[in-house]
């Protein structure tokens, strides 16, 4: 994976969707590694279509630095048109930095998804350990993707 700051996306199903991290399938959260430092960085947000799901966003509510998140566990909270629930952590480690833009403007996330509306950055517990339960491979990716977009379109869920 590379930084986040200069994502190619490729277009799939007519949702944006970047190919140079990995996602949690179930929550559609996205997790890039920030850098080469040690303990290891991950940038975390949501992606095209779980952004697309949830309907315009009204607020975010984020940890604050020096929270610890665990794998599985609400670490913060969405309110939007559809859905008004958990953001539930991908990955285990300590909160290191908060995206205040996207907090003060949570449409920041529905219009840049993968770039300037990330939510949260962790330092990871364990980098092994967080690849688990994650998808990465590009193929894999676009594969996932493709089936949630016809998935949630076949329930009426998205548009066509």
């Amino acid at each position: 994976m590379t930084d986040t700051d200069k994502t190619a996306l490729v277009q799939v199903a007519g949702f944006p969707l970047a190919l140079d991290r990995m996602y949690e399938g179930r929550t559609h959260m996205w997790v890039a590694r920030v850098g080469t430092g040690d303990p290891s960085i991950a940038r975390i947000g949501l992606d095209s279509v779980g952004v697309e799901t949830n309907g315009t966003l009204a607020q975010l509510s984020l940890p604050e630095v020096g929270e610890q998140l665990t794998v599985g566990r609400p670490f913060g909270q969405l309110e939007a048109a559809k859905f008004v629930g958990p953001l539930v952590s991908p990955v285990s480690g300590t909160v290191v930095a908060r995206n205040e833009a996207a907090a003060a403007d949570p449409g920041l996330t529905e219009r840049d998804p993968y770039g300037d509306g990330w939510l949260i950055e962790v330092a990871l517990t364990d980098f092994g350990a967080w690849l688990d339960g994650l998808t990465g491979e590009p193929d894999e990716i676009v594969a996932w993707f493709e089936a949630e977009i016809s998935d949630y379109r076949m329930k009426g869920v998205i548009a066509q």
